[in-house]
């Protein structure tokens, strides 16, 4: 049983950087729009955050560019206390559909998230430590679908391989969940109803044919 309280771990890390006075430089892989509304509303206060759109499990070229565009215009329309920068990774779904190869038929949640997840955090504390970013995170762990202990676990091996800080997280908790619902609403972002890979897509249309 998880013991680990990620709320409870950011909210230390962030009294200590308000001690400060200082807004350390923090890399924050996105998923999407959505997710991301609450997340930099919230960590900007505390970070200067360069907000890393890296998806290449978004297997559809046209659903990856809407939400990118998605992306961009939430930053822009968006306030923030720190400033927040938009950078786009590399675009390779093949990266990724190799990545995943022999797991296509896992269910949502199983092995193939874990290697897709390991696959985009790698990338951000990478390049963090490229950057001399102090901190990475990702906005994963505000979807009620996803295991925020595993994404903190996978985050933490990746930025420890990488030589940065992993900022813990579990951005659902205290309404971080229903505030980006609000938000998504406020700025009438599109929200998708799948992750982005054509796996979870196929089970999406199986389901609504089932109904």
């Amino acid at each position: 049983m998880n013991t680990r309280n990620y709320q409870k771990e950011l909210d230390a890390v962030i009294a200590d950087i308000e001690k400060t006075g200082n807004a350390p430089k923090l890399l924050l892989h996105s998923c999407c729009a959505p997710c991301s509304s609450y997340v930099l509303e919230y960590l900007s206060k505390y970070f200067s955050v360069t907000d890393f759109y890296y998806n290449p499990n978004i297997t559809e070229r046209e659903e990856y560019r809407k939400r990118v565009g998605e992306m961009e215009r939430l930053i822009r329309s968006q306030p923030h206390i720190h400033e927040v920068t938009f950078v786009e990774g590399e675009y390779d779904p093949n990266a990724f559909l190799e990545a995943v190869k022999g797991l296509e038929d896992c269910p949502e949640g199983g092995d193939r998230c874990s290697v897709c997840f390991r696959m985009r955090l790698r990338e951000t504390a990478q390049l963090a430590a490229r950057w001399n970013m102090e901190y990475v995170t990702t906005t994963l762990t505000i979807s009620p679908l996803k295991n925020a202990e595993l994404l903190n676990q996978i985050g933490e091996e990746e930025a420890k391989l990488a030589g940065v800080k992993w900022l813990p997280s579990d951005f659902k908790k205290r309404g971080g969940y229903q505030r980006s619902i609000e938000l998504s609403r406020e700025y009438d972002l599109y929200r998708q109803n799948y992750c982005g890979c054509v796996f979870s897509r196929r089970r999406d249309l199986k389901l609504s044919l089932e109904k």
